[in-house]
């Protein structure tokens, strides 16, 4: 690990009253989230991506209809 690095997490753990193993995971612990969270965000894109959209015309015509009124 890098001087400065180590450096920083020792001051945030200090900083944050938690041991550097503390900080350590829950550092890992949210990266693996992150992780996780675009894995399954690129899932998602690659299902919808696999068809166009396509919206009812009608629908469309509501929705833009609406956006007339509100001021932004």
């Amino acid at each position: 690990m890098p001087d400065d690095l180590f450096r920083m997490a020792e001051a945030a753990a200090r900083r944050l009253r938690v041991s550097r193993s503390e900080l350590y995971a829950r550092a890992i612990a949210e990266y693996l989230k992150l992780q996780q969270d675009n894995a399954i965000t690129e899932r998602l894109n690659d299902v919808y991506s696999r068809r166009p959209a396509k919206l009812d015309s009608g629908l469309h015509r509501a929705q833009l209809k609406s956006l007339e009124k509100d001021v932004w």
